[in-house]
């Protein structure tokens, strides 16, 4: 059982890994470099911690690209 819910986990993170990755794809990023992504998301985290104006913005920025709510 706990192999079973070890493998679970695995397969989860990895879906959610590839899903992510998709989202870069999305963003027209596929060629950047991955300090230029890893320094963008880094500098966004800080900003979303000091800004919900900032949030609130690129949720409807992002479901906006989806073409849906964001999901």
């Amino acid at each position: 059982m706990a192999r079973t819910t070890a493998s679970d986990a695995r397969r989860q993170d990895t879906r959610e890994k590839i899903e992510l990755g998709g989202l870069i794809v999305k963003a027209g990023l596929r060629y950047e470099k991955r300090a230029l992504l890893l320094g963008a998301l880094v500098e966004l985290s800080h900003r979303l911690k000091s800004d919900e104006g900032e949030r609130a913005r690129l949720i409807a920025l992002g479901a906006k690209a989806f073409g849906d709510d964001g999901e």
